[in-house]
């Protein structure tokens, strides 16, 4: 189950670090407008940001796979490094290159992963309380009101917000996967908190995460979508749903999550596609 988990986990990077690439060029293709339904019908026509979507969708489905026998702290970091799986695409498809710290970046991911992989304790996850699922529900609610409202700001002083509530929207819906359960009859699962949670999380994420690349630097978007997106889960997995590394493995997993939020982060700062619109 761990090694399946595990691959799971990593075709969960490749496949959203490569929507990344084709979200960036649909997305730059618009012109900017308000965080609203609106926003995704005009995406919907947009072939390369349809195409990132799906991969995004398959991403998902191999992310929920491992989340039901990893703890988050180990897939969330693995989601964390498909900015790396965007830099080399960006390298291989949009002529971006690569120096000497994106190298080196790179490499950090790559050794956090390892570490994480080797730490991390395949488990479910302790069940949620009614009262924490509906809070999860709540919370993601609020964040989609922030967005609203962080939008009607200039587009420099939004992105950052708007891609802070990308992340929280991804933090949502990794949490939910983490703790939903699915019993018999299947059909119960419809009156689940945490299920709605994680389509409105989604839904939020996605929002979020278009409108904020539309209006700030592809790296600081990346950046900080990134760091919530880690940190969050992590600590709720740790501290509510029962995520534990290996005994006496704990300092080397906090080792390679720090190691991989850091490798993404720099990735980011350094690293930014050049992205051209379409005339």
């Amino acid at each position: 189950m761990v090694v399946l988990g595990l691959l799971a986990a990593l075709f969960t990077a490749v496949a959203y670090g490569l929507a990344t690439v084709l979200q960036g060029v649909g997305t730059r293709r618009l012109a900017v407008a308000p965080v609203d339904a609106r926003l995704l019908l005009r995406l919907a026509r947009s072939l390369p940001y349809l195409a990132g979507l799906a991969l995004d969708g398959v991403g998902f489905v191999a992310s929920v796979l491992a989340l039901r026998v990893l703890p988050l702290f180990l897939v969330q970091a693995a989601v964390a490094s498909s900015i790396g799986v965007t830099a080399l695409g960006a390298r291989i498809w949009l002529g971006a290159r690569l120096g000497r710290r994106e190298q080196v970046d790179l490499a950090v991911i790559g050794a956090g992963l390892l570490l994480l992989a080797v730490s991390a304790e395949a488990e479910g996850a302790d069940p949620l309380s009614p009262p924490g699922q509906w809070l999860v529900l709540v919370v993601t609610v609020l964040v989609a009101g922030f967005a609203a409202l962080a939008a009607r700001a200039p587009a420099d002083r939004s992105a950052i917000a708007l891609a802070a509530a990308a992340g929280l929207g991804f933090s949502a819906v990794g949490v939910a996967a983490r703790g939903i359960e699915v019993g018999p009859p299947w059909w119960t699962v419809l009156a689940e908190p945490l299920l709605w949670a994680l389509a409105v999380g989604g839904l939020v994420a996605l929002t979020c995460y278009a409108a904020a690349l539309q209006r700030g630097s592809v790296t600081v978007v990346a950046a900080v979508t990134i760091a919530v997106e880690t940190v969050v889960p992590a600590v709720v997995g740790y501290l509510v749903l029962g995520d534990r590394a290996r005994p006496g493995f704990l300092p080397v997993a906090v080792t390679g999550l720090v190691l991989t939020l850091a490798g993404g982060i720099g990735l980011a700062r350094h690293a930014e596609p050049e992205i051209v619109a379409a005339p």
